[in-house]
């Protein structure tokens, strides 16, 4: 009997009673009929499960007790209380209103019935479907088993296809490496074939010199052999000496030519080529355009620093053995007509790239440095080296930024706004000789351009000094030799 007794107050049936009585109180206007009637039923069924218990607890404590214990609690408590629950007040009905109600619980019972054989066929109903559902799911089972199969087998396949398209990637690569390596070499044999042209061109050049000499001296020796007069002779054999031509003096057009129209090809064809490969690094295309005007601006100015310092050298050399009809002047400029190759050009660039390195103008990637275009600074700096032996010696033209356009230096820009005086900043320079315009450069247009307060004193200053070296280069070259640059061109002239 404890152990029941226990059980029943574990389970707290009476609080689950209570609460339920309170929820149903509280839901009691708000839940429907049905619902009403249902949650009664529930606490009738729970009263009656205690009840149940009670009961069996009420029979273990009687039998506890012996034959006569409880004896009188029962008939004084129980008994009275069980004839009061069960006893049944006299029906208020009449027979015919029994007999009706007697028939409505026959036909209730009779459609209970119906239902439920309905209820058993749908459930009969359902197994069969669940039976055809599960035979349907075995074979969805199987069929999932077999794309399994076909996925591991395409998974293999396509494993190996990888592999074998990663070998034909490498072929590839093997293949366009050993293409790059063949372009490389047939670079340098153009280079070379170059190289070759320049030579032959300059060997007819020193042809035609040297047969224009042969027919110098062959008229001096007709002449010589003419029966005038010994000291005749030596007066008019000394004014042919002094008008025969140098080298130099002789290819001067030519070279001139040459020189102009490799000027335009270093705009068409090598600047294309820096500006494509500083694009990969740089997205600004202002930024781009002016490294390369300002590498071309530096190379000029290096290259007519390494021509006064190498026409100095020559002149140093030859001025203890010269002697002929030329001055020594005109002796070392065709000495380095003859001899361009001697010409140190690495240097010059050398000298091109540090020069941009500490210009403030200009700015560019950590990653990468102004080397990417040294094949630019090196035609540049041949071509200006070149053009310092023509008579007269070809220059660029001074630019700033924010000086007035002119049509007879530039030409527009695509992208600039044509109705704009200040040019905005330089794409490529002009070339000059002496006064006149050769070469058309290139210049940005655009409103809004600063104005170049320097540009006034930049005019007024001699032409000497428009060509002075960079802060940079003349320091260097004032620590070898202190001569200033109008001191120079003084000794040269």
């Amino acid at each position: 009997m404890a152990d029941t007794l226990r059980r029943l107050t574990s389970t707290s049936s009476f609080s689950v009673l209570q609460d339920k009585l309170e929820s149903w109180h509280q839901d009691y206007h708000v839940i429907s009929c049905d619902q009403n009637l249902n949650r009664c039923c529930d606490l009738i069924e729970l009263t009656s499960k205690i009840q149940g218990q009670l009961f069996a607890i009420l029979n273990l404590t009687a039998a506890e007790g012996g034959r006569y214990a409880g004896v009188d609690t029962l008939k004084t408590r129980l008994l009275p209380w069980l004839s009061t629950c069960f006893s049944m007040a006299k029906p208020s009905v009449s027979n015919d209103t029994s007999l009706q109600l007697i028939q409505d619980s026959v036909e209730k019972d009779r459609r209970i019935r119906e239902l439920s054989a309905s209820h058993d066929n749908d459930m009969q109903k359902m197994e069969t479907q669940l039976c055809s559902t599960r035979l349907q799911l075995v074979s969805v089972r199987a069929e999932l088993v077999d794309a399994h199969k076909e996925l591991d087998e395409t998974k293999s396949k396509s494993a190996t296809t990888l592999l074998a398209t990663e070998d034909e990637i490498l072929q590839l690569k093997a293949d366009l490496r050993a293409a790059h390596e063949q372009v490389e070499i047939y670079k340098r044999k153009l280079g070379a074939l170059d190289d070759c042209e320049r030579q032959i061109r300059l060997l007819r050049d020193e042809v035609s010199y040297l047969s224009t000499e042969k027919a110098l001296l062959q008229e001096r020796l007709v002449r010589s052999r003419s029966p005038s007069p010994l000291p005749r002779l030596s007066r008019s054999s000394s004014p042919m000496r002094s008008e025969s031509p140098t080298r130099a003096q002789l290819t001067n057009s030519s070279r001139h030519a040459r020189l102009v129209s490799r000027f335009s090809d270093l705009y068409a064809v090598e600047r294309q080529e820096a500006q494509s490969l500083l694009r990969r690094y740089i997205a600004d295309l202002e930024m781009v355009q002016k490294i390369i005007f300002i590498a071309v601006v530096e190379s000029f100015k290096t290259a007519k620093l390494a021509y006064r310092q190498f026409k100095l050298r020559v002149r140093k050399t030859l001025s203890p053995s010269h002697f002929g009809p030329e001055s020594l002047e005109d002796a070392a400029v065709d000495y380095i007509v003859r001899n361009l190759d001697l010409y140190d050009v690495q240097d010059s660039v050398n000298g091109v790239i540090n020069a941009m390195n500490v210009n403030p103008r200009i700015s560019f990637p950590p990653e990468v440095d102004f080397v990417l275009i040294s094949a630019l600074i090196r035609e540049t700096c041949r071509v200006a080296f070149a053009m310092q032996t023509l008579d007269p010696a070809l220059d660029l033209a001074f630019a700033s930024d924010g000086e007035l356009y002119s049509d007879i230096k530039y030409r527009h820009s695509y992208d600039s706004e044509f109705t704009a005086p200040l040019v905005m900043y330089h794409v490529w320079p002009a070339l000059m000789e002496g006064n006149s315009v050769i070469v058309k450069g290139e210049a940005v247009t655009r409103r809004g351009a600063p104005w170049s307060r320097s540009r006034n004193q930049s005019r007024s200053a001699s032409p000497v000094r428009s060509r002075s070296l960079s802060p940079t280069r003349s320091l260097a070259f004032n620590s070898k030799r202190s001569l200033s640059p109008e001191r120079l061109t003084a000794s040269c002239l």
